[in-house]
């Protein structure tokens, strides 16, 4: 072999490394991008395919085939439309299948709720019930809608989380975000608190509507806010317990880097989640528009461009909070508090009483092999999720 035909052997070598070092980077920054939106909904992708199979992959530098397939994976089923009576008839399947609700789920096991857990599967009965069943049992176990402000006030004084005191001009619910604002080591306490956000916010909504804004502000953000373990926990309860919830996730001011990354993941992204997310700069024309076509931008904070308040108050929130739990425990004032048994039938198994897709008419629209789908309400202890069990993150609310 010639000194010329080496060195570009060489270079060939180099390139193919620099090009396996660039996607890994890719898809390890994507993951925490992600992460701090946290909510990339379920939609079809059951497998899990990222965290299971990057690494044989990008190995054998198949990532771009791989995001190919994934593509077209998860936007099949959603290409179907089903009418009303169809949509009905899965929603009445699902409810045939899980059974008799415990009196503290009856308000949530509601035709909304399931149609939600059916969207998220691709209107696919049996991974539809199967995801619903685990999401009923952790709620009959961790009681979610059991939180109060003072079980978590620690969490919430910095105002790394709060709902704002203004709605989008939809009527949706607005959670802002501060990533720099991260004041506790606890996994355990700051998914509780996720938890106790996420449940205030829905129990917020007015009856026409079903989703959640996000606003993510950025400012003095670095990577050092971000712990994986923490990330990876918030999206599996936003993707596995609360399905479809994501109207919009505005990224302000995100570091120009995340953006050029975002565009090479979107091809692992379920088209619909991937349309929600935006990116909006305060010195950007277009960004400020489509804010003022969002929001009343008289309400909204100074840190997005509005008029709003500039400061957390901690104090003021914490009333508005404690007020809200009065509200919330109102609702559930008829509703039993003692602990009941978990029903046998969400304790089987997924290939337990399942309904025959081919004879309904619509088969199995995602017929992805479910192996890797594992986030099974087993490896959920009764008061927190358990780190080590729970699968990573998908790219994917």
């Amino acid at each position: 072999m010639t000194k010329g035909r080496i060195f570009i052997s060489a270079i060939e070598v180099n390139f193919e490394f620099v090009t396996f070092a660039l996607k890994s980077r890719v898809l390890d920054l994507v993951q925490k991008v992600e992460t701090v939106i946290g909510f990339s909904e379920i939609g079809s992708r059951e497998t899990n395919p990222i965290s299971h199979h990057a690494g044989n992959e990008l190995a054998t530098g198949k990532l771009d085939a791989m995001a190919t397939d994934l593509k077209k994976s998860t936007s099949s089923g959603r290409e179907n439309c089903l009418t009303s009576e169809e949509q009905q008839k899965k929603i009445n399947e699902v409810r045939s299948l899980i059974g008799p609700v415990p009196d503290r789920l009856s308000q949530y096991c509601s035709n909304q709720t399931i149609s939600r857990y059916l969207i998220a599967r691709n209107w696919n009965v049996k991974k539809a019930t199967k995801m619903l069943k685990d999401s009923l049992k952790w709620r009959l176990e961790y009681k979610p809608d059991e939180i109060r402000w003072d079980d978590i006030a620690h969490e919430a004084e910095t105002g790394k989380i709060y709902k704002a005191n203004y709605k989008d001009k939809q009527g949706r619910t607005v959670l802002v975000m501060r990533p720099r604002c991260q004041n506790t080591k606890s996994t355990k306490g700051q998914i509780r608190y996720l938890v106790y956000c996420m449940e205030n916010a829905i129990f917020s909504l007015p009856e026409e509507q079903g989703q959640v804004v996000w606003l993510i502000d950025f400012h003095g953000f670095n990577m050092s806010h971000i712990s994986f373990k923490v990330t990876r926990e918030t999206a599996i309860v936003l993707q596995e317990r609360y399905p479809e919830r994501l109207g919009i996730a505005i990224l302000y001011n995100a570091p120009k880097f995340f953006e050029p990354f975002w565009k090479l993941a979107k091809p692992f992204l379920e088209p619909k989640t991937a349309n929600k997310v935006k990116f909006f700069y305060p010195e950007d024309p277009s960004s400020t528009k489509a804010m003022e076509e969002l929001f009343d931008m008289e309400l909204v904070e100074t840190a997005f461009g509005g008029k709003g308040d500039a400061e957390f108050d901690i104090n003021k929130y914490a009333e508005r909070m404690k007020e809200d739990d009065k509200k919330i425990s109102a609702s559930l004032a008829n509703v039993s508090n003692s602990d009941p048994v978990i029903p046998e039938s969400y304790l089987e198994t997924s290939e337990d009483k399942v309904v025959d897709e081919s004879s309904s008419g619509n088969a199995d629209m995602d017929d992805i092999d479910e192996a890797g789908e594992k986030l099974s309400i087993d490896t959920v202890d009764k008061h927190e999720l358990s780190p080590n069990k729970s699968p990573g993150i998908t790219i994917s609310t």
